[in-house]
């Protein structure tokens, strides 16, 4: 996957990850910058359980399942 086409799913999927978690994320440009580092952490837990994204689909569900791990995870941190 090209650079561009990482950095685009990467910011849909803090979009998504956003509305998904409904008050838990940092507005729109921050969710997206969180859907990009999420899109890394869900093709690493995807690639752990034995899943590989294939196509622009499967990328934007790793990424917005890796972006709502994240936000889950800087939430928990930000409120403890």
């Amino acid at each position: 996957m090209g650079l561009i086409a990482f950095l685009i799913i990467g910011a849909l999927a803090g979009w998504l990850a956003g509305i998904m978690m409904r008050g838990d994320g940092f507005g729109l440009l921050g969710n997206m910058g969180v859907g990009i580092v999420g899109a890394f952490v869900g093709g690493f837990l995807f690639n752990l359980v034995g899943l590989d994204a294939i196509g622009f689909i499967g990328s934007l569900i790793s990424a917005t399942v890796g972006a709502i791990v994240l936000l889950w995870v800087v939430g928990m941190i930000k409120d403890g």
